[in-house]
């Protein structure tokens, strides 16, 4: 340890009492005990040491702590003391202030008496002037006596002022203190209060809605059976989850709980309502005169004082003078410039100036003192009761804080309680949510379990690939390094291996998930089972759920959005997003079934989710619309085909029937009918091209779809388009037969019985060929069934997603709506924000022309252009209509008028100077001869002085006077004057000039320096004569009669002069 570290702290504190403002300075250091502390206060006031409460700054000074546990002594430390028994409600108030002054050391002197009493050597002076300057100067020395009583007395009653206006700024800080800590503790308890309020508040409005909706909770869990697979004997409803025979008791045990704990909680909220109003007030009080404003008036009081002694300094002044002129009389050096009549005269005014005006001034500011005084007494004495009332409210508080807060800890078990009795209750509410939450769990589950075995087989395909590509470059390099390196060297380097296969075998799981898909849920489990008050497909309905899939399903989102919409082995897109979104939704279904009917959210946490989840919906009603496109365009193509496809299938069925008759007819009339082979076959040839029907022209039912079919069917249908182009040849036949012949030759007659044979053969391979057309028609049906069933299947995808569609249109309407809003207050304050900048705009160019006239030169210029300025902006008010320009105008007019009086009144200000500067040369120059004129005086008056200094004084003696003292016959030095006898020198004055001489001088002349007066008393009797000489020469050195007054004189050698011893002769 360093020898720094050894150093005791030692410093002042300063302890200041906070009922009266009185302060004590203590010498300490930091090993002193509180205790010790507690002890002097207790033996210089009369706090007793169990009544002593100190805090420094929030903290509370404990008796058995040092100072060093609080970092005390320290500079600028403060401590505060209370008087716990005056907190107490029934302690006596504060009587008034009181005050201990010492003016009583000052009294008014007495009024200077007549002459008789007190002599004066110009008192029996024939010249009536000289009699009365004494007068004057016992008045003089009254007036100063007067002045300086008064004077001391008014400034012991202003340092009582200061002082009380110091001691109601210590109960200021007392009372800061105080309120200091009471604010922590308050601020402590009313945030205790707070948490509990907020606590209570949603217990209540859950406990409330448990007990109203109880019934409705028992229909529903009655009404809702269960799956056939989850039924038993026992269970065929939600509601027999739970002991139905107790729940009514427990319901009416739970709601007279429920009331008489709110009862309770009524009468706490009474109570601390109560408390903060009590608080609240006792903040917002305050002393009716703040110390601050009481050291202003304390201040403003010392010009008093000053007044005070300034005139005192006058009336000594006048004293001295007095007392000079007196002096000059008796020495009779007045000069003869100034005669005894024109200093009796002058002496007059001065006299009328201080009985009329210095005392009367000093009594007045004696005045203002004094009530002054009384005035920061009854601010003194107010804030003393204030104080004490003051600190007893903040006792009551302090105690009623301590009482809250001890019922908090009741109230939070009395909560716990509560709590633990409504648990079965919530069970009951909570069982529909939760059914229907595993419900949907099973839905999420069996999507994912799609997505999931499909992502498996994607994964296989990838590596599948992966490893052909592998396979092909090893192939490669072998192929080209094989001609250079022989077989089993290559063989040996491991160069002839391949890849393995990559089997990806997932194990079946969730096998035993019940059959259920999302419509499902709305059969078994209503929505209304889970009682939450959120509209599908609304806004809120997104965000909430966004908000709660964040949090429990981040996981699986990362998993779902792997998958990419791509096509999984088996699937297509479409599929895929079905089994997305199923997960979604089946997700989200679950999420809000946790949540209680009770969540509530703030407004600010409503905000930012409606902000986000406006966001992600535009984003997603993006890409939304975008894959609606795609799957319209997807349909017309598909329903154009269709139509395509019926038109063909209509014209076939009637050629076919057209065909069916026509082979009837020739069963009927085969030998009579011979055909054209001619035209047979032309009209066959182009029907086989399947541009022309049977009445041979271009067919206009067949379009693009039926001449040029899609690349997927092309084989398949030209192969058709073959077969029926043959059987519309052989329909087409009849149109074209020639008439019958009418006679035939044999020959003719073989060849058309060779003909007919031909015929009936062509006839059963065009039976073959039909029969052939109706089978492969009959797959064309098939094939036609199954697209619609295709069809079916995406007009159902088409309608869910038109659905979401709907809904996420909600969503961007409503958003849509909000950027209205917006955009219409943004133009609003857009034409505000023009609106300002173009008065800003006006406001500038004034304020540049005001510059312009401010920056002009001379006054008299800035005077005439602002003037000139106010005149234009006069003219042009009917142009501008702005507030702004008229205040801005009437501004400058005004400026302008006040800136003309200024410059007229600067104009005779100007003109006054002048004539002043001439009247103070002219009092100059008067000056100059007034001081040269007293220079000459007072050089006169010095010499005068010197000269009275230097003459003898033969008149009764004083001190500073010159004297001459001549030995009588009994060898005493007696001094010479008139009228004034018995001045005799001292023993050591004769020593002092006697002693460097050989003999005695005959007279001794020096200056008086002291003067003492005595008087011969009689001698005691002695019993020798020589006893009796030595008794009278002790007594009555001079031999002077009894009772006789004389004065011993003792005088100071005066510089250049000689004393002269007598001759021997003489």
């Amino acid at each position: 340890m360093s020898s720094s570290e050894n150093v005791i702290q030692r410093g002042k504190l300063l302890v200041h009492i906070a009922e009266n403002g009185q302060s004590f300075e203590l010498d300490c250091d930091e090993y002193t005990l509180v205790e010790s502390i507690q002890q002097y206060i207790d033996s210089v006031s009369d706090i007793r040491l169990n009544d002593q409460l100190l805090l420094y700054l929030d903290m509370k000074l404990e008796p058995q702590n040092p100072l060093s546990a609080y970092k005390l002594p320290s500079d600028d430390s403060e401590i505060f003391l209370f008087n716990k028994s005056k907190m107490r409600s029934n302690s006596a108030p504060p009587g008034p202030e009181e005050l201990e002054l010492s003016e009583n050391n000052y009294p008014d002197p007495q009024r200077p008496s007549s002459s008789s009493h007190d002599p004066h050597p110009l008192d029996e002076a024939p010249d009536p002037a000289l009699k009365a300057l004494p007068s004057y100067e016992r008045q003089f020395r009254y007036h100063y006596q007067l002045g300086d009583a008064i004077y001391r007395r008014t400034v012991v009653k202003y340092e009582a002022c200061e002082r009380l206006a110091r001691e109601q700024r210590v109960q200021e800080k007392a009372l800061e203190i105080a309120r200091g800590n009471l604010d922590h503790f308050y601020k402590m308890i009313l945030q205790n209060y707070m948490d509990f309020v907020k606590c209570y508040s949603q217990q209540q409005r859950t406990h409330s809605n448990l007990l109203v909706n109880f019934g409705r909770d028992l229909e529903r869990l009655r009404s809702i059976k269960l799956l056939p697979v989850l039924q038993t004997p026992e269970r065929k409803c939600l509601l027999d989850f739970v002991k139905e025979d107790n729940l009514q008791k427990m319901v009416d045990d739970c709601s007279n709980s429920h009331r008489q704990f709110e009862s309770k909680v009524g009468d706490f909220k009474q109570e601390f309502g109560e408390l903060k109003r009590t608080t609240e007030h006792l903040f917002s009080s305050k002393a009716s005169i703040l110390s601050r404003d009481l050291e202003i008036t304390v201040k403003e009081h010392e010009r008093h004082i000053d007044e005070q002694k300034s005139i005192l300094q006058a009336l000594s002044k006048d004293v001295g003078l007095v007392k000079k002129l007196v002096d000059d009389c008796l020495t009779s050096q007045l000069s003869n410039s100034l005669r005894p009549h024109d200093a009796v005269s002058a002496l007059g005014p001065m006299y009328e100036g201080h009985d009329k005006s210095y005392l009367p001034k000093m009594q007045a500011c004696e005045r203002a003192i004094s009530n002054l005084l009384i005035f920061c007494k009854n601010k003194k004495s107010e804030m003393n009761t204030f104080v004490h009332k003051y600190m007893q409210k903040i006792a009551y508080i302090q105690y009623t804080i301590k009482d809250v807060r001890y019922k908090f800890s009741v109230f939070t078990e009395a909560l716990k309680r509560q709590n633990d009795q409504f648990e079965h209750l919530r069970v009951v509410r909570g069982i529909g949510p939760a059914y229907r939450a595993c419900l949907a769990e099973i839905v999420r589950r069996k999507a994912s379990m799609k997505l999931y075995m499909g992502m498996a087989g994607q994964l296989a395909e990838r590596l599948a690939t992966k490893r052909e590509s592998e396979i092909r470059r090893r192939e490669d390099f072998l192929k080209v390094n094989s001609l250079f390196i022989p077989r089993d060297i290559l063989a040996s380097m491991g160069l002839y291996d391949t890849p393995s296969t990559c089997d990806v075998n997932v194990a079946p799981f969730d096998t035993n998930l019940l059959d259920i898909d999302i419509p499902d849920l709305d059969r078994f489990a209503p929505e209304h089972l889970v009682g939450l008050s959120i509209k599908k497909g609304s806004s809120s309905m997104s965000q909430d759920v966004e908000e709660g899939s964040e949090s429990g399903t981040e996981g699986y989102n990362d998993f779902v959005e792997a998958s990419e919409l791509v096509e999984i082995a088996g699937t297509s897109k479409l599929e895929v997003e079905n089994a997305k979104l199923k997960a979604e939704l089946a997700s989200t279904i679950a999420i809000l079934c946790s949540f209680s009917p009770e969540t509530e959210f703030e407004d600010s946490e409503v905000g930012n989710m409606l902000k986000d989840s406006a966001e992600k919906t535009a984003e997603a009603l993006r890409l939304k619309d975008e894959h609606e496109k795609h799957l319209v365009n997807m349909l017309k193509v598909k329903r154009l085909q269709c139509e395509s496809y019926e038109k063909r299938i209509k014209e076939l069925e009637n050629r076919l029937s057209d065909q069916y008759s026509l082979e009837q007819k020739l069963n009927e009339d085969v030998s009579s009918e011979p055909m054209d082979e001619a035209s047979y076959a032309s009209s066959s040839l182009l029907l086989k091209s399947g541009g022309i029907d049977s009445s041979g022209t271009m067919n206009p039912n067949l379009d693009s779809s039926m001449v040029e079919p899609n690349r997927d069917e092309k084989d398949e249908k030209d192969a058709m388009a073959a077969d029926v182009g043959m059987v519309l040849a052989t329909s087409s036949t009849a149109d074209y037969m020639p008439p019958p012949l009418k006679s035939l030759t044999s020959e003719e007659q073989v060849k058309a019985s060779d003909l007919v044979v031909e015929l009936q053969n062509l006839l059963a391979e065009k039976s073959d060929q039909l029969n052939e057309t109706e089978t492969k028609l009959r797959a064309a049906m098939d094939e036609v069934a199954r697209l619609g069933g295709e069809l079916e299947i995406s007009r159902n995808l088409l309608e869910e997603s038109q659905m979401n569609c709907a809904h996420l249109e909600n969503c961007l309407h409503e958003a849509r709506e909000e950027a209205q809003t917006h955009l219409c207050a943004a133009d609003r304050r857009a034409s505000e924000y023009n609106a300002l900048r173009s008065s800003a705009v006006k406001i500038r160019s004034l304020f540049e022309r005001l510059k312009t006239c401010v920056s002009s030169g001379g006054v008299v210029g800035f005077a005439e252009s602002l003037r000139t300025l106010a005149q234009s902006l006069a003219n042009s008010a009917n142009d501008n209509g702005d507030d702004g320009i008229n205040e801005f105008r009437d501004c400058v007019r005004v400026l302008a008028e006040k800136v003309g009086v200024l410059t007229r009144q600067r104009a005779e200000l100007i003109d006054r100077y002048t004539k002043a500067e001439t009247s103070h040369e002219q009092l100059t120059k008067e000056l100059e001869e007034k001081k040269d004129l007293v220079n000459t005086l007072y050089t006169k008056l010095q010499t005068e002085k010197q000269v009275n200094k230097e003459k003898i004084s033969f008149g009764r003696l004083e001190l500073h006077e010159i004297a001459a003292f001549v030995r009588n016959a009994a060898g005493h030095y007696e001094a010479i004057n008139r009228n004034c006898a018995h001045y005799y020198l001292s023993s050591e004055s004769v020593a002092l000039f006697a002693d460097h001489l050989p003999h005695r001088p005959d007279y001794i002349v020096g200056q008086i320096v002291h003067v003492e007066r005595q008087t011969v008393k009689s001698s005691p009797v002695r019993a020798t004569n020589t006893t009796s000489s030595t008794g009278s020469s002790q007594f009555n050195p001079y031999g002077l009669p009894v009772g006789c007054e004389y004065f011993v004189v003792t005088v100071a050698m005066i510089p250049d002069t000689t004393v002269h011893s007598p001759t021997a002769a003489s």
